[in-house]
């Protein structure tokens, strides 16, 4: 019913920039907050990036100053700048978003299937 699909992951040495980007399709009615979290290996699955429906973000204090999150709500997508990529970003990275689609009075949480970053020279 809703997909999310992410893109833009891959291999990087230390101090390059890389974007990703995540499209949400499907039976959309609206979109609420969306954002990117991240898992190590081995790790937790951790908040990276927020952007709430009207702007407002927030960071892990990880990543402030060296990324920002953005949205494009006409093509449903979130994007996540990151610069100056250090080797302990390396992780994969799931989008997500808080979907109300056209049947449901309610906005749920979905998730895409990751993409892998790593950061190694």
């Amino acid at each position: 019913q809703v997909q999310l699909v992410e893109s833009g992951g891959g291999l990087v040495q230390p101090g390059e920039s890389l974007r990703l980007s995540c499209a949400a399709s499907g039976r959309i009615f609206s979109i609420n907050a969306m954002g990117w979290y991240r898992q190590a290996p081995g790790k937790e699955r951790k908040l990276v990036a927020i952007i709430t429906r009207g702007g407002g973000t927030n960071y892990a204090e990880s990543v402030k100053g060296r990324s920002t999150i953005t949205r494009d709500d006409a093509k449903n997508t979130v994007y996540l700048q990151m610069n100056n990529l250090k080797p302990e970003d390396t992780a994969v990275y799931y989008c997500y978003a808080e979907i109300r689609t056209q049947s449901s009075t309610y906005a749920w949480t979905y998730w895409g299937k990751g993409t892998l970053v790593t950061v190694s020279s």
